[in-house]
């Protein structure tokens, strides 16, 4: 079970420049992510709690550690690091045996770390590295924050459906 105590979630400032207002408005709808899983056990969190859908929010979890590197490290940096995911696990949304929230939770936080690293460095203007990709980090930042916050709702739904809490 994560613990709320953990999280560390300012409101991006609304006088920023545009580098700081896309850096802390991802940060925000990063730590949103985590408080959306706080408090589930293993087992609620690995719950398919709308029964139409598969989706999780352990699977949620573990779906944005993988966007975070592709968008980030491998595909702005160009980074050599292996793939979040296999072609059978596309998406990286299943929750595999042994797959535990905290586990998961950490190795998102650590995932959201590298990219800030990965980019820390780089103009917002600076086109990706990786072959095949000429997106600037600007619009990793943008597709990054729509995903993130995408996500977030998918959280919202689950979450409310799992044990009633909302909000944030």
């Amino acid at each position: 079970m994560t613990e709320t105590a953990e999280l560390n979630r300012e409101r991006p400032r609304e006088d920023a420049g545009e580098r700081e207002t896309l850096i802390s408005m991802l940060d925000f709808l990063r730590a949103t992510v985590v408080l959306k899983v706080s408090g589930l056990t293993d087992e609620q969190a690995a719950s398919r709690s709308v029964a139409a859908s598969a989706l999780t929010p352990a699977g949620l979890v573990k779906h944005l550690t993988g966007v975070e590197r592709y968008w980030f490290s491998i595909d702005f940096a160009g980074h050599d690091l292996p793939e979040p995911w296999s072609a059978e696990n596309s998406g990286a949304f299943a929750v595999e045996p042994g797959d535990t929230l905290a586990d998961l939770v950490a190795a998102y936080r650590a995932e959201c770390a590298r990219s800030n690293a990965a980019v820390a460095d780089a103009d917002l203007d600076e086109r990706a590295h990786a072959d095949g990709n000429s997106f600037t980090l600007r619009y990793a930042f943008a597709h990054m924050i729509e995903e993130t916050a995408r996500h977030c709702g998918h959280l919202d739904l689950l979450r409310e459906s799992i044990d009633g809490q909302t909000g944030q």
